[in-house]
């Protein structure tokens, strides 16, 4: 299934400039590609949105793969959050205008939370790749603060028109500072004598919250929602 849909996306993508995440682009992919429209629609039974979010994830993977294969023990946690993050947007931008498209097509309300999850999923690939270990509300904490920077960055850099993109590595890096602020705040937080202990009931309450327990990952489409 997972050569199928990389068949159909490839056919796909000269034609996303044009029509968009369409369906006249998932019935000239399935054209292309040399597939009967069932077989297109097994593989992706919603067309093309099945379609942009296989595009989405492939590029994650793909990022995976290229910073697992690099040494970066010499780097500063927050230079390497920023590699890894200046990493997506330099694959991103091979198919900048189907990112374009992309962001466009998640934008409309129906499929605002196929976007989110597709963009929580970025930010969960960084951290993983990058070894994250944690188990706790630092978990959600993480991915969240990230999928708002990558967000912020991705939609900066469509607009970026300097050479190299080096507007939108200044915005990146001004971005992942006032992160690093906002942790040093919380770390002064934790060492005042007043403020620990005005935070020892919420902390009771966060300590119960645990990272979610890994699954089987899937290529299927879609999601599935028990009924009852």
């Amino acid at each position: 299934m997972t050569d199928l849909k990389d068949r159909l996306l490839d056919a796909a993508l000269p034609h996303v400039a044009f029509d968009g995440w369409s369906e006249a682009t998932f019935r000239a992919a399935v054209e292309d590609a040399d597939i009967t429209p069932a077989q297109g629609r097994a593989a992706c039974p919603r067309g093309a949105l099945d379609l942009a979010l296989a595009f989405h994830a492939r590029d994650d993977a793909r990022m995976v793969a290229q910073i697992r294969a690099q040494d970066m023990s010499d780097m500063r946690y927050r230079d390497r959050v920023s590699h890894a993050v200046r990493t997506r947007i330099e694959i991103a931008n091979q198919n900048r205008e189907a990112v374009r498209r992309g962001m466009t097509l998640f934008a409309l309300p129906m499929h605002a939370a196929d976007g989110l999850r597709a963009l929580w999923g970025t930010s969960d690939a960084i951290w993983e790749a990058l070894g994250d270990t944690s188990n706790d509300v630092n978990w959600y904490t993480k991915r969240g603060t990230l999928s708002g920077v990558y967000s912020a960055t991705i939609l900066y850099w469509l607009g970026d028109e300097s050479e190299g993109f080096r507007d939108t590595w200044d915005f990146l890096d001004r971005r992942i500072d006032g992160v690093m602020q906002i942790e040093k705040v919380k770390a002064s937080a934790r060492k005042s004598p007043i403020l620990s202990r005005l935070m020892v009931g919420p902390n009771m309450i966060l300590d119960r919250i645990k990272a979610p327990t890994r699954g089987p990952r899937s290529d299927l489409p879609g999601r599935w929602r028990d009924p009852s």
